[in-house]
This record gives C-alpha cells, structure tokens and sequence, in this order.
C-alpha cells in the first residue's frame, strides 16, 4: 500500500512513526515550513512530539498536497476536524479512487458532518473507500512505545485489515470493525464528556464525583449512536468504551486539559492560547448542539458543556444543575 499522511501534528506525527516501522516509503504531506525543515535536517518534528525519531529514509516529505495525494493509493488524515476544510478545499485531486481513512476524532465545524460523511458529499467518495483509525491511544503513550490499541472500521473488511497490517508493530496491536458511523459518533461526544470531566477537576470534584459524571457520559454516547444509528455493535468494547476512559482519566488528554482550565476560571480564548493545540470537545459541543436538534437526544452533558463554552453559563452554576440529573 502506498500511504500518504495529510497532516503534521502530534497525531499525525505518531501515526508516521508507527507507518514506518512496515512502509518501504511513506508520503507526508507537512503544510509548516519549519517543520518539513526540522524532520529533514534532524529528523524530528520541532512542534509536536518532539522526542520522536523518524525514520527519514522511508519518508518522502511534500509540500503539495495535490502531489503528495497524487503518489499515493491511501490517504490518511490527522488534521484536525476544525482545519479539515482549508486543508481539502485546496486540493484538485479527486479522492474518488482513492482509499480514505480518518483518525480525526471531531465534526466537521460549519458543516456538522462526520468526516465519512464530509468526504461522501462534498468529493463524492463511496463509504465503503472510507475507514477510521481510532483509539483507545493517545500520541504521547504511543510516542513511549507503550503498548497501546487501534481499532480500524471500514465497511469492506479486507481494506481494514490491510490498513491494520500497516499499523501492527511490537507495541501496536490493532483490532478491525466495520462500525464506522458508531466509532466516529463515539470518538466526538467521548471528548465533550472529557472536557466535562476537566471542567468538574478544576472545580474542585473528586474522584468519586468523577466516576459517576463518566458512567453517564457513557450512557450519552451508547444512547445516542444506538438512536440514531442502530447496529450490530458492543459499545462496551475499547474503541466506544476504551476511548472514552483514556480520554476522561489521562494525564495526556487535551480535552480533559481545556476543560480543567475552564473550570480553573480561564475564559475560552485563553485557555485556547495557552494550550497551543487543539481540544476537539470545544468545536463538537456546538456541532452536537446542532445535530441533536434533529433528534432531541437526552445528552445532559453535552449540553452543559455547550452552555459553558458558548453561552457563558458559569461552569460552577452548570456543573450544580447537571449533577442534579445524574443517576
């Protein structure tokens, strides 16, 4: 398989070091300047996951993301689902045979379209050439060469396992599905619930507080892709469930670490401005907001998140009402 990485950040940067360990060559597509700099000349990305050591013998780095597309037969996305628009707007290659898969975690802003269901109606792409790389991982961990798992959904089974194969090293182990609608859905309110989470921590709850705000951010996502979605799917395993915890509990969540200055008392901007890096929960708890007015899910969650970033509800004062709906 010939892969192309579309993106540069922490993420993608990871995703680049697993790739290597089985591609005789891997096309990046890096947008900084001082980054395609940093990986040629010291082989690492001087931005994001700077400990990590590629393997610049196999990459091939490009600087057009209409050639890096070209040479390539899969593409990968890592960008974030905030920038997924400018990054594909650009671009004058048709994706129509092209295999796509995501490992975005977020909605489309503006579009509140899953990125399956961006690239199928805006570059025509057939769902059964999409897939999604997902958790329960994060960057830093897989950085560590930590063993971690990656959970690959396509509808077309041997596609997700040749993507998985890709993946599969001495500290990757991968599973395949074919829910993808389930795993993006999941990947998208797991990191409003964490940011929840963040928000109660830097108000001061405790663990026991914690735990029961979780369990219900589990009920939130169960209720709403088995609603919305029906499928054949257990919910309970680690790409619904898994993801959900690693990104409530870890020390490496960016969503727990926006939503912990939030409740810390850092306006939006701020806390956006210090962190330097994308917290997805921020641009899904406005998409959720108006996805869910098709469906009028109860998401009380989701919701309180909402009114805290966007409608400048104080967090103490929403955190007090959504305790009260607990169970």
């Amino acid at each position: 398989m010939n892969i192309a990485v579309i993106g540069s950040g922490s993420w993608a940067t990871a995703l680049v070091k697993v790739l290597c360990n089985r591609a005789q060559q891997l096309n990046w597509y890096i947008r900084e300047p001082e980054i395609r700099e940093s990986v040629a000349l010291y082989q690492t990305n001087c931005l994001y996951m700077s400990s990590i050591r590629l393997d610049t013998d196999r990459l091939q780095i490009f600087d057009d993301a209409d050639e890096a597309v070209r040479q390539s037969d899969v593409l990968l996305f890592a960008v974030p689902a905030a920038f997924l628009k400018v990054t594909t707007e650009g671009m004058s290659v048709k994706f129509t045979d092209k295999i796509v898969f995501s490992a975005i975690k977020g909605i489309v802003p503006g579009e509140n379209l899953t990125v399956g269901e961006y690239f199928h109606q805006y570059f025509d792409l057939p769902f059964d050439r999409f897939g999604v790389v997902s958790g329960p991982t994060h960057a830093e961990e897989v950085a560590l060469e930590r063993l971690s798992y990656l959970t690959v959904a396509c509808k077309d089974d041997e596609m997700a396992a040749l993507m998985a194969a890709q993946l599969n090293c001495r500290y990757i182990k991968t599973i395949i599905s074919n829910d993808i609608y389930g795993i993006e859905y999941a990947g998208v309110i797991k990191n409003i619930v964490a940011l929840c989470v963040g928000v109660a921590h830097g108000l001061g709850y405790g663990d026991n507080f914690i735990a029961v705000l979780v369990s219900n951010g589990f009920d939130e996502i169960k209720r709403f892709i088995e609603q919305t979605y029906p499928a054949a799917r257990n919910v309970e395993h680690s790409a619904y469930l898994g993801d959900l915890l690693v990104t409530c509990y870890s020390q490496f969540s960016r969503n727990r670490t926006f939503g912990t200055m939030i409740g810390k008392g850092y306006s939006v901007i701020s806390a956006q401005l210090e962190m330097n890096m994308v917290a997805e929960g921020y641009y899904a708890a406005a998409c959720m907001h108006e996805i869910n007015k098709r469906y009028r899910i109860a998401l009380p969650i989701a919701d309180a998140v909402y009114n805290m970033l966007y409608e400048h509800v104080s967090p103490a004062v929403e955190m007090r009402l959504l305790s009260e709906k607990f169970k």
